[in-house]
């Protein structure tokens, strides 16, 4: 639940302090994990998870709240905030969609233990004690969840009580309280196994006799996925997440390949859901929540619903997606592919249906595409295609294609049944092109909609609409009387944003109608960016200097000529590595895509990068430096430890180039990155 930044320095300094201590008295330190920054990665073969608890609890991924996104310890987490959140569930729903546990994360106790060693409710936070809290959450049929941590304290910098030690005792408390789902953190851990600290809790929570959901936040750092099945219900595989689109698609990277350990009552958990906390586009929170749901994670909502959005409630009770999520068969989704961030995912439905995740993890819209057997179904004359997003259904003759948005998800349930002829057929829309308007001048654009059904599209229409003032115009045929299968309906656009139209990234839609072969009226809708841009200045610039077209970060925006704070833009230091300071660059957080219009009329790109002196020990990236969508340099891995290093490319002809830093392959811990002295010569 911690920054896992914070969280690791003040693990290994109290490990080492209490080690010392216990030395000064003739005692032998437990032995304390040594650090690692390997990334998460399957168990081979012959290390087969352990077999699950047989206690039928969360025999499919738990559903619910937490309020540690939205509130972290402040003043709005207390008793009234936990009753709101019950009350919503009922209101708007959730409760309905399978939304079951309301759960309070750190700070709901005070700092010290009473004189009976017992935990102690906050009285200015929670007047009425944890009991009354759950006695109200189940008064509406609801369940309570719990905080705390295996170690001494919880990871708050303020101190509260944690568990080790105090297993037994806690977990009576908690069962008396009537408690329903104990989250089980990590800090303060005295580097006691962690296997011995967390299958202690376990039995402690048997022994009370109430049956509690076990959540193992221990971070995937001694890879639980490999032992904890017959231990907790779920574990965490990875740091904490953030509210931003690297942060998600890092955790999203490292919780894919964990596949073979989840199923029914022991659960990969890639940490809490950030719908509508306000750091992604609606477009990137669906494809978070889809993401989730392919893979059977856990759906703890992380947002404060009660100032949520429409959108953010449409996306949360998307009973379609959650019926992915929640399928008693219990498979967690596989990656079939995922060449140039076009990632295919397909999860075995307990029905013989797929469904498959066409996730695209770029900045503009790309095709992804599979088809029915490649996701494992049996071979059919025809296949129903249902769109979980769009709530439509279509025939395919057997191809799984979209062009997906930037950053979009198209999440589809495909089914070999004999009822695929009531559908339309399934028309798939592309747009090919320049996506890249500069003001005043026309940009020619090719649209394509293509028949992938058993049946022919018959009547069909097509469609481009713009801004208000944009010009568009069609410059062939917009209409076919009927496509057969497999064929297309071309059309060649202009479009031309008007003189003076302000950089930045403008709306596009492209729209086929058209009927089934039996009248049944149809649509099929892609929504699309084009983004305003200016030509490069000539001669050389600093790339901090410049407008880009986009950028994405691990942690708090990208930084114009300072480090990386983490938070709200600004917040920063001066650029420093290896001790020397930089007045010019970029600082970022990996996971990192920075990309810059260079029209055609640029050379040579050149930085010094390295990992920010800011950061401790641990912080390890990799940068690279593409051209419209090729790898033309790259470093190895850098560390703290490191000077900068000089990394140059030659960029000529590239209308996009693009600056990215990975994080090494560890996960994002402590990864702030520098492109210092970036320059862009044109």
């Amino acid at each position: 639940m911690r920054h896992p930044h914070t969280r690791t320095t003040r693990r290994r300094v109290l490990g080492a302090l209490t080690a010392a201590l216990l030395c000064t008295v003739g005692l032998t330190a437990p032995a304390l994990a040594a650090p690692t920054d390997e990334p998460a990665s399957p168990a081979p073969a012959d290390e087969p998870a352990s077999p699950a608890l047989a206690d039928g609890l969360a025999l499919t991924p738990p559903m619910g709240f937490n309020n540690w996104n939205s509130t972290g310890c402040g003043a709005d987490f207390n008793e009234a905030m936990v009753k709101g959140i019950a009350d919503l569930f009922v209101a708007k729903g959730l409760k309905d969609a399978g939304y079951q546990y309301v759960n309070l994360d750190d700070c709901w106790a005070l700092p010290a233990r009473d004189a009976n060693g017992k935990l102690v409710p906050d009285p200015a936070r929670f007047p009425g004690g944890i009991k009354a809290v759950a006695d109200y959450v189940h008064s509406k049929s609801l369940k309570l969840g719990i905080y705390t941590s295996a170690g001494t304290k919880t990871c708050n910098d303020a101190g509260f009580p944690g568990a080790l030690g105090h297993e037994y005792s806690d977990a009576r408390q908690f069962a008396d309280w009537g408690v329903d789902y104990l989250k089980y953190d990590n800090c303060n851990n005295q580097g006691v196994d962690a296997k011995l600290r967390y299958t202690t809790m376990r039995d402690a929570l048997k022994a009370t006799g109430r049956p509690i959901v076990y959540s193992l936040c221990e971070w995937g750092e001694n890879k639980p996925w490999q032992w904890a099945s017959d231990v907790g219900h779920l574990w965490r595989t990875t740091g904490d997440i953030s509210d931003s689109w690297g942060s998600m698609l890092s955790i999203l990277k490292q919780n894919l390949p964990l596949t073979p350990y989840a199923g029914p009552g022991h659960w990969n958990d890639p940490d809490m859901l950030e719908v509508g906390n306000g750091g992604m586009t609606d477009t990137e929170y669906r494809s978070h929540f889809s993401m989730w749901s392919i893979m059977a994670a856990p759906l703890l909502i992380g947002s404060d619903l009660r100032k949520a959005s429409a959108a953010t409630f449409d996306i949360l009770d998307n009973k379609e997606v959650i019926a992915v999520d929640q399928d008693p068969l219990g498979k967690q989704g596989a990656v079939l592919s995922s060449e140039g961030g076009r990632w295919v995912a397909a999860k075995e439905m307990r029905d013989g249906s797929r469904a498959v995740a066409l996730f695209n993890e770029r900045g503009s819209a790309q095709r992804i595409a599979t088809t029915a057997r490649a996701v494992g179904l049996p071979a059919a004359q025809a296949y129903t295609l249902r769109d979980l997003w769009r709530h439509r259904s279509y025939n395919t003759a057997g191809t799984i294609a979209a062009t997906v948005p930037a950053h979009g998800t198209v999440l589809v349930r495909v089914s070999a049944d004999t009822r695929w002829a009531k559908n339309p057929p399934a028309v798939e829309l592309g747009l090919d092109g320049g996506s890249l308007v500069e003001a005043g001048k026309a940009v020619s654009l090719t649209s394509t909609a293509t028949d992938r059904g058993r049946t022919p599209a018959q009547r069909v229409a097509v469609s481009l609409t713009g801004p208000a003032g944009w010009k568009v115009e069609a410059n062939s045929p917009t209409t076919s009387g009927a496509l057969p299968t497999g064929r297309a309906l071309r059309t060649r656009w202009t479009v031309t944003a008007p003189k003076g139209t302000a950089t930045g990234s403008y709306d596009l839609t492209l729209r086929a109608a058209y009927r089934s072969p039996t009248g049944v009226r149809a649509e099929s809708v892609l929504p699309l960016a084009a983004s305003v841009v200016v030509a490069p200045p000539s001669g050389s610039s600093y790339l901090g200097d410049l407008p880009w077209l986009s950028t994405t970060n691990g942690w708090g925006p990208v930084e114009r000529n300072t480090s990386n704070g983490e938070s709200g833009a600004g917040d920063g230091h001066p650029i420093t590595v290896g001790g020397v300071v930089y007045t010019k660059g970029l600082g970022v957080h990996a996971e990192s895509a920075v990309e810059y219009y260079t029209g055609k009329a640029c050379e040579t790109v050149t930085a010094d990068v390295g990992v920010d002196d800011e950061k401790d020990a641990y912080g390890t990236v990799a940068f690279e430096i593409w051209a419209d969508g090729t790898k033309v340099a790259s470093t190895g891995v850098l560390t703290t430890a490191m000077p900068a290093q000089p990394i140059s490319a030659d960029v000529t002809g590239a209308e996009v180039v693009r600056l990215v830093v990975t994080d090494g392959g560890d996960g994002i811990n402590s990864d702030h990155a520098d492109w210092a002295d970036a320059k862009l010569s044109c």
